[in-house]
């Protein structure tokens, strides 16, 4: 399963109403660090396929859920389970440690 794209409006349908933990990056296209760790949480949407959904904000079009969740910096990284937030980091990170993170927080 690829990444999903949420927006202010479907936030609330594909994370906090998910049956499955949530990853949400809140990405930007300008964002060197964000486009780094793309194709690693596309990677890694697939490995935990059934487990966790990993869905992408865009900040620039979506200003809403990011003010919501004081995001302030990008790439920021939010897991969430039954609606949720149970952690969040800021930064690109390699995929090793993305995945270490899931596997901790899951």
């Amino acid at each position: 399963m690829a990444t999903i794209a949420a927006s202010d409006a479907t936030f609330e349908t594909e994370v906090l109403q998910s049956d499955v933990p949530v990853l949400v990056d809140f990405w930007a296209e300008w964002c060197g660090p964000c486009k780094q760790i793309g194709p690693s949480l596309e990677e890694l949407s697939a490995e935990f396929e059934g487990k966790v959904k990993i869905v992408k904000v865009n900040v620039d079009e979506n200003p809403g859920v990011p003010g919501q969740f004081g995001v302030r910096a990008i790439p920021s990284l939010f897991m969430f389970n039954g609606g949720e937030v149970v952690s969040n980091k800021t930064g690109a990170a390699p995929k090793s440690a993305l995945k270490s993170w899931i596997e901790e927080v899951v």
